[in-house]
């Protein structure tokens, strides 16, 4: 029957970075097909994916693999055979588990297959009374023929600038709406007051989104930290144990061979672990500086609250001295409408003496001019 696919998805497909062994570094520009892939011939499960002609992925699942999902929608495992660490972004959660389910069910065959393979060398390997039996069993124990092929798989280091990368998790928080309600001053009050108010809310709108943002950023990384913990923890346990047996093999002189070559392999995974534990404490450290920003953040929201309510309480006395003003004007134009009826029954009273002495002295004229 030869290889067969036996099960496939549709993710986008990274590579650790080979230099830096941080970043991740996209090999297709769009999401490709990843399958699983069954020889049964050679009884041996594969993932292959491929943009065009060209194979992005070709990785054989051995015993000693993990898939890891480092998000919702990204997982991850590290190749030791191809010396590097692949990654996957999938269009849902929904994907990344069945595929991390797959992974551990192909893994489980792969580890039984090795178990029984392992079996039937032991048992075409068991003395027998000839010569050639025995020449049989010294090849087939020969050192090297049953060594592991690959050295424990390795979690690489990922960001959360790597993992936002996949164009698949972006958090977008809520922007908080601004809805106090304010009196409505009166027409003269509202230029200036509005003014004051708008910047200042606008100005806390601003940073209430900035908040939030950071918020649950914080959120996530903590979430991250608790993982990562975990991860360094199961790292040093595994360096330990790792220096335990190269002890342990140093001590054994019967095999120098093998114990050389495992020597090197061993010391290779311990140099792996020590750099990812490097890179988890770098990581560390920048969540620690994002902490410590938000805390500033805080801060400065508390400053510019302050402020606002300054303002407000300054709107209100400006408020209060208008009121006031508008008070005096109105018994300013009562008392000036009063002035102006006074002077009008002045006026008209004036008319009145003045037309009684303009027939006065056109009398006393008449007069004069008869008595001349």
């Amino acid at each position: 029957m030869g290889e067969q696919p036996i099960f496939s998805t549709r993710a986008h497909v990274f590579q650790i970075d080979p230099t830096t062994k941080k970043n991740w570094v996209p090999t297709s520009k769009h999401a490709v097909t990843v399958s699983y892939f069954f020889d049964s011939t050679r009884n041996v499960y594969r993932i292959i994916s491929l943009d065009g002609s060209k194979a992005i992925i070709n990785s054989t699942i051995t015993p000693n693999m993990t898939f890891t999902k480092t998000s919702q929608k990204f997982g991850q495992w590290a190749d030791s055979r191809a010396n590097t660490v692949y990654g996957l972004g999938f269009s849902s959660e929904s994907n990344l588990v069945k595929f991390a389910d797959k992974f551990a069910e192909f893994k489980e065959a792969a580890r039984l297959a090795k178990e029984k393979s392992q079996e039937k060398m032991e048992l075409s390997s068991t003395p027998s009374q000839t010569g050639a039996a025995q020449t049989n069993m010294l090849s087939v124990n020969k050192p090297g023929k049953n060594k592991e092929s690959a050295p424990g798989d390795l979690l690489s280091p990922v960001t959360p600038e790597s993992i936002n990368g996949t164009s698949e998790e972006k958090v977008t928080p809520d922007t908080p709406q601004h809805s106090e309600a304010r009196a409505e001053p009166s027409q003269n009050a509202l230029p200036y007051s509005h003014s004051i108010n708008k910047h200042w809310e606008a100005e806390l709108a601003a940073l209430k989104g900035n908040n939030a943002k950071l918020t649950a950023a914080l959120l996530e990384s903590t979430a991250n930290v608790k993982q990562w913990k975990q991860q360094l923890a199961a790292y040093q346990e595994e360096a330990e144990r790792l220096h335990k047996r190269v002890t342990e093999l140093e001590c054994v002189s019967g095999q120098t061979t093998v114990i050389k070559s495992q020597k090197t392999e061993l010391n290779q995974t311990i140099e792996e672990l020590k750099f990812a534990l490097r890179s988890k404490e770098e990581e560390l450290e920048k969540l620690k500086a994002e902490v410590e920003s938000a805390h500033e953040f805080e801060s400065q929201k508390n400053t510019l609250t302050h402020k606002l309510q300054e303002a407000e309480t300054k709107s209100q006395t400006l408020e209060a001295q208008l009121g006031d003003l508008e008070q005096h004007l109105e018994s300013s134009q009562q008392e000036s409408e009063a002035f102006r009826k006074s002077l009008r029954s002045l006026l008209e009273l004036l008319d009145t003496k003045i037309f009684e002495l303009t027939e006065l002295r056109d009398t006393l004229a008449k007069l004069i001019e008869g008595s001349s």
